[in-house]
């Protein structure tokens, strides 16, 4: 979203909008289960601070006014600073997935 660029959904980070005592909250989507419109974004901070930049949440996922990214960027932080944060599984410019299995479904 904040960059523009597509990805693998495996390397994306889904975000949904949860309305809470009337203003729009953006919830990180962990899972990738919730309920409701989504809109996926680049699990690091320059995305996240273009798409806000942007407003691009606010048009994604249909809102009338501007939501809390506060807690998207909470997340986001702490995946940076956390030990042994998770790496994407897919081999760039391969195809594959880490394990060796095509990305497609299709055979």
């Amino acid at each position: 979203m904040g960059c523009r660029a597509t990805g693998p959904r495996s390397a994306l980070l889904r975000v949904v909008a949860a309305t809470t005592s009337g203003s729009p909250v953006l919830v990180v989507d962990v899972g990738r289960r919730m309920p409701g419109r989504g809109a996926w974004l680049h699990p690091d901070l320059e995305c996240l601070e273009l798409a806000s930049r942007r407003r691009a949440f606010g048009r994604a996922l249909r809102l009338q006014d501007r939501p809390d990214e506060s807690a998207v960027r909470e997340h986001l932080e702490g995946q940076a600073t956390a030990p042994g944060a998770p790496v994407p599984t897919v081999d760039e410019g391969s195809g594959l997935e880490a394990d060796g299995d095509p990305m497609s479904t299709l055979r």
